[in-house]
């Protein structure tokens, strides 16, 4: 008995590490979910942004390809069921610290730069998804910017 307490309050209790599971789940398909957003907000989700989608759920999460892939479909089924953004937005201001929240903007510039061009749809939903999750419009700039260098489009802006 003694020795199940100690695990729990350590942390190290089956009961724990399953909870913790869960939360991870949730916070990756609450990711995921977001960045199909992101995809989809200019109502063309091609083939170029779901590669870029599964690459960066493959380093984000340390994913295999199949992985990332069967991530990716369910984000899109949580983000074809949910009619809005607070659901998913809320699990990221619960879960991830601030920085690791301009790391999710700098993802989804990713998403929204993937095809090279930045709808006005796009930079809309970048905008509300960064006002949601608490990151200033200086930070999602500098982000954008990042983006921008790395996909050598910093001239075109």
């Amino acid at each position: 008995m003694i020795d199940s307490i100690r695990a729990w309050i350590s942390g190290n209790s089956p009961d724990h590490r399953k909870e913790t599971g869960r939360r991870q789940e949730a916070l990756q398909l609450a990711l995921t979910a977001l960045l199909i957003e992101a995809a989809n907000s200019d109502d063309r989700f091609d083939q170029t942004e779901r590669g870029v989608i599964s690459r960066l759920l493959e380093s984000r999460f340390s994913l295999s390809r199949s992985d990332a892939d069967e991530l990716l479909a369910a984000g899109e089924t949580a983000a074809s069921e949910s009619a809005e953004l607070y659901h998913f937005t809320r699990i990221v201001n619960e879960r991830l610290s601030f920085e690791e929240r301009v790391e999710l903007i700098e993802m989804l510039w990713e998403v929204a730069y993937a095809d090279g061009v930045l709808d006005e749809y796009e930079d809309s939903l970048l905008r509300r998804v960064g006002g949601l999750i608490y990151v200033p419009d200086r930070e999602r700039g500098e982000a954008r910017q990042r983006v921008l260098r790395r996909f050598g489009l910093d001239q075109a802006t």
